[in-house]
């Protein structure tokens, strides 16, 4: 493991024990979104991959690749899949 890496697992937990012990804790940003999460939303907004991809203004192929875990949604992009996730029909009146 690189010392970097443990480094932040070791930082991680002593902020887990401080949490548990009452004191205050940095916030944790959602670094990543899992594959199978773009396709719930996609599912929930009932939207083929070309009308998903239409929607949110990028193209199939990079739908295709947050599906299968090749890459990664940039910021806005992961905000918006967290308002589809929540509130699927703001996303699609927005939209229409």
């Amino acid at each position: 493991m690189k010392k970097v890496r443990f480094n932040e697992l070791l930082q991680s937990v002593r902020d887990a024990g401080g949490y548990l012990k009452g004191k205050r804790v940095p916030g944790v940003r959602l670094q990543r979104i899992a594959p199978d999460s773009v396709v719930a939303v996609r599912a929930r907004l009932k939207l083929s991959q070309r009308q998903f991809a239409h929607v949110f203004g990028i193209s199939v192929d990079t739908l295709q690749n947050w599906e299968q875990g090749r890459r990664q949604p940039s910021g806005p992009a992961k905000v918006l899949l967290k308002v589809a996730a929540r509130h699927p029909e703001a996303v699609l009146e927005a939209v229409a």
